[in-house]
């Protein structure tokens, strides 16, 4: 099927679990880097005219790709031409929010710091409505409240501007959960602060997410695995259930944070799915909550597995 593909510098049968922050997933029948908006376009094109099954892939963050990989072309977006006008930032879909933070704090703009620690791309940050606690550690702050429009490729192939509405946000969700739809890049309104005070708050809420949270450099993992449960806390159930440092193959439910399912070093996608699976039992029989999966589940899994 992807022998149809005709793209430039296209690869075939590559492993994705280097590419993912959870370090785990088998091989994508066809692979094809972008680096620019144009390219992004055509690629998502080709396989949509060739009726080709396609993933985008930024940084790898709140995912997970079945032990078999996937069925397709997977499309990793580098597309990180970035622009200032003001207090406006445009960046392209691939560009990092790391590299944002340090660009805008560097001019003395301020509203990307309070996302520090978080490995995602724009394009990932507007598909999750990316959030994080405020200073005040009551209130979340969502990068909704920061975009100003966007440039998008739509599901009938045309390239236009919409507006901080047309993506629907809600809690970790957008319109792009429900609609093939590709965001090529953002504009960001941001506001003037002294670049000193920026950095310290980046400081202070990536010191408070290690703290917190089991850091992906030392257990890799895909964040936060099931769904906020409002006032009582996915983690806490799990906690509550005595899963703490439970351990399926090399997945682990983190002692740091029961929401985390780590990599303690050749986990695999089914090790996580177990895992995954016997908390929400177990919370279930403990506590009568219903645990949802959060993050994404890409490319195909060992039978029974998915």
């Amino acid at each position: 099927m992807t022998s149809r593909l005709d793209l430039p510098n296209l690869q075939h049968r590559v492993t994705l679990a280097p590419l993912t922050t959870y370090q785990i997933g088998g091989p994508a029948d066809a692979f094809v880097t972008v680096t620019s908006t144009e390219e992004l376009m055509n690629a998502v094109t080709v396989a949509r005219d060739l009726d080709i099954p396609w993933f985008l892939l930024g940084t790898g963050a709140n995912i997970l790709i079945g032990d078999l990989g996937f069925r397709g072309l997977v499309i990793h977006n580098q597309t990180r031409d970035v622009s200032l006008s003001g207090t406006h930032v445009t960046a392209g879909s691939g560009a990092t929010i790391a590299d944002l933070i340090e660009l805008t704090a560097s001019q003395g703009l301020s509203g990307l710091e309070h996302f520090a620690g978080i490995p995602s791309s724009v394009g990932g940050a507007i598909w999750q409505n990316l959030h994080f606690l405020a200073p005040n550690r009551v209130e979340t702050l969502f990068i909704e409240h920061i975009v100003t429009s966007a440039e998008i490729l739509d599901r009938t192939g045309h390239r236009r501007t919409v507006d901080r509405e047309f993506f629907q946000f809600g809690y970790d969700d957008s319109i792009l959960h429900h609609e093939e739809i590709v965001v090529l890049d953002v504009t960001f309104e941001l506001s003037e602060k002294p670049e000193a005070d920026i950095r310290a708050q980046a400081e202070a809420n990536l010191a408070w997410r290690i703290a917190r949270q089991p850091q992906i450099d030392e257990f890799p993992s895909c964040g936060s695995v099931f769904k906020k449960i409002e006032g009582v806390g996915a983690g806490r159930l799990i906690d509550q259930a005595g899963l703490k440092g439970h351990r399926v193959g090399g997945i682990q439910i983190s002692p740091k944070h029961a929401n985390f399912l780590v990599n303690l070093g050749g986990g695999t996608a089914s090790d996580v799915l177990d895992l995954a699976h016997l908390a929400q039992e177990k919370v279930r029989q403990e506590t009568r909550y219903q645990l949802e999966m959060e993050i994404g589940l890409v490319g195909d899994f060992a039978s029974g597995h998915r």
